[in-house]
């Protein structure tokens, strides 16, 4: 139970008390992801190392918290630095799930996933989607990658992992710390505390406006938002053209309020429509009965390609960390280079 593509229930941040139901499940939930969990700290089913290093970006809750964001931002540095980086991903929602598949820029999303297909069009390295992420990164350093970035993943023990970055909304953090389905754990809090990085989304503004640390061994991510992409072709725009319009903003992601928040920053009037995380989109969904623009998530950008006009466009999202965050991250990565 991942939480995606559903609407997140109220219950789980909201204060409430859960359904009996969803509680009496919860310690079900619990004990069949505990064993699996100590059966793979005790090798009695074994993991699978890979011949270069692998970093897990995940976390421990059901729904979005700004993974791929991450990702993104992390592939783009090491290629910086010189490495040579490929993605690892099952590739949620995707028709013909149980087969394998490289994924590029121009992929569809229904074969692709929305993410994967999203982290091809931002960088252009290897993507490979398969349920078996072991699988997937095996075909990456065989295509000639010497780091393999898993977006999510964090419970696919399966595959051994050298780095393990979680990440959690600032906002939401741990909702009621209830594990599935009373609550959005997917593993208890305690296992956030094993993980080497922990990434705090500030979202789009950090406690000093900049990021920088965010409570011991916790690093601060915000999302910056500056430019706007058409869709239909052409260059890219200052987001500031659009201050002082009214535009319809789009968002099937997971916290759908927070993309239309950044644009009222910019002082951007927002009739806001909010789908589902994940939302197959059809031309009609973005007829509103208004020529307005029409700003969107990169995320939901790649799905609306193919039907796309002048007036739709692209928001990129930038993940800002502090450089202590990189200098960390690759020291660690040069010593298994170098190790």
């Amino acid at each position: 139970m991942s939480g995606k593509g559903t609407q997140t229930p109220a219950y789980w941040y909201d204060g409430s008390t859960p359904p009996l139901g969803m509680r009496l499940l919860s310690p079900l939930y619990g004990a069949v992801s505990g064993l699996r969990r100590r059966l793979y700290r005790r090798g009695w089913l074994k993991k699978r190392s890979l011949p270069v290093p692998v970093i897990v970006v995940g976390n421990i809750t059901a729904g979005g918290t700004g993974k791929t964001p991450l990702t993104i931002a992390l592939v783009q540095r090491l290629r910086a630095a010189g490495w040579k980086p490929g993605v690892a991903s099952r590739g949620y929602g995707r028709e013909q799930a149980e087969s394998a598949r490289w994924v590029q820029a121009d992929t569809p999303t229904a074969l692709g996933g929305d993410e994967p297909v999203l982290i091809a069009w931002k960088t252009g390295v290897p993507v490979r989607v398969d349920r078996d992420r072991v699988a997937a990164g095996k075909a990456l350093v065989e295509a000639g990658c010497d780091v393999i970035v898993c977006d999510d993943g964090l419970q696919h023990y399966r595959l051994a992992r050298d780095i393990e970055i979680e990440v959690v909304d600032a906002q939401r953090r741990y909702g009621n710390g209830l594990l599935l389905p009373a609550g959005p754990l997917r593993e208890p809090v305690a296992r956030a505390s094993e993980c080497d990085f922990r990434v705090v989304n500030l979202g789009a503004s950090g406690p000093d406006g900049q990021g920088g640390q965010c409570g011991f061994g916790q690093w601060a991510m915000t999302l910056q938002i500056d430019s706007a992409q058409p869709l239909a072709g052409g260059r890219l725009q200052p987001l500031s053209v659009f201050a002082g319009q009214r535009v319809h903003a789009v968002a099937g992601i997971a916290h759908p309020a927070r993309f239309f928040e950044m644009l009222r920053a910019a002082r951007i009037g927002v009739v806001p429509h909010a789908f589902a995380d994940h939302h197959a989109y059809q031309p009609q969904d973005l007829h509103f009965g208004s020529e307005l623009p029409v700003l969107m998530t990169e995320k939901d950008a790649v799905k609306c390609r193919a039907f796309a006009n002048d007036w739709h466009f692209a928001i990129p999202l930038q993940a800002d960390l502090p450089a202590a965050f990189w200098v960390a991250l690759t020291d660690r990565l040069e010593k298994l280079r170098t190790g």
